[in-house]
């Protein structure tokens, strides 16, 4: 396993099961390339970037595929839990 691959596999395991996509790999992957890079600079558009990225190469359309700040408040909320699982599998490295 890769340090990119454990690294994602440390921030999935601090996210709450249910909030977990279908064939989320990839997307984990992304979030542990912006662990490495941004590191606890991590925000939430960071992480909706990631998301929306992932959701481009599955081939997904979706209505939140848009920039963060386009998104109404409640949709913006919903990148947080993602990004508090990035900051706490930094803290743990």
């Amino acid at each position: 396993m890769t340090y990119i691959r454990e690294l994602a596999e440390s921030i999935r395991n601090e996210v709450d099961v249910g909030q977990i996509p279908d064939d989320a790999d990839v997307l984990f992957l992304l979030y542990a390339v912006l662990a490495r890079t941004k590191g606890a600079q991590v925000t939430a558009p960071d992480g909706h970037d990631a998301w929306a990225a992932w959701k481009e190469i599955c081939g997904a359309e979706h209505e939140s595929a848009v920039p963060f700040e386009e998104l109404a408040e409640h949709v913006q909320a919903e990148d947080q839990p993602f990004v508090d699982a990035i900051h706490r599998a930094i803290a743990q490295s």
